[in-house]
């Protein structure tokens, strides 16, 4: 790729002269995780999609570097959940959890130890909710969900929340699975939301 005022001179001389044009690529330019425009200082730039029906896997992007997706062979039936330090930004873990038929402990077991400061990304596959407990939806609650407790079988769900969050989160969405809304036959659409979040400080003593 041809970048930067440096090569231009150079390639004015090989297509012969100032005549060449200096129009930008006709591309909109990519930020991290696609993103329409860059993030501010201080921020984490993210992308996450749900799964699509039971065909078209999801995908966590943060900071440019993509977390778990199909292409990964890290995502599966359920919830997808990838765990990242606010701080730093890098990824401690990511992990999917069956939750049509699967053990709900296992959940519960990666979900308790979060450390405070930590970044939880969530995107559902097929179905979210079928062995989701009450707990399991009071600890989304406490990590800033505000729709835990709604999530049902087959809907469309992306959230991104934190450990120690005071207030709900503002990166959260939720698709209905309806027979009068669904665009697939059985499934809602997927559910796509990507921004900007505030990059954890660590508090001196």
């Amino acid at each position: 790729m041809l970048g930067g005022q440096g090569g231009f001179p150079r390639l004015q001389q090989i297509l012969g002269g100032p005549e060449v044009s200096t129009t930008a690529d006709p591309r909109p330019r990519r930020f991290k995780c696609g993103l329409p425009q860059p993030c501010p200082e201080k921020h984490f730039a993210f992308r996450m999609v749900s799964g699509a029906a039971n065909v078209i896997g999801p995908k966590i992007c943060f900071e440019d570097k993509m977390l778990m997706s199909s292409v990964q062979n890290n995502v599966g039936r359920g919830l997808n959940i990838a765990l990242v330090n606010g701080v730093s930004g890098e990824l401690i873990e990511a992990k999917s959890f069956d939750m049509w038929d699967g053990d709900v402990s296992e959940l519960l077991n990666f979900l308790r130890p979060i450390h405070e400061g930590t970044l939880i990304l969530l995107a559902s596959y097929d179905d979210p909710a079928t062995k989701m407990t009450e707990e399991a939806r009071k600890m989304f609650a406490e990590l800033g969900s505000s729709v835990s407790k709604e999530v049902a079988f087959r809907d469309s769900w992306v959230l991104l929340g934190a450990k120690g969050v005071l207030d709900k989160t503002p990166f959260e969405q939720l698709i209905k699975n309806s027979k009068s809304s669904n665009k697939y036959e059985g499934w809602p659409e997927a559910v796509e939301l990507e921004g900007c979040v505030p990059q954890r400080t660590i508090e001196s003593e």
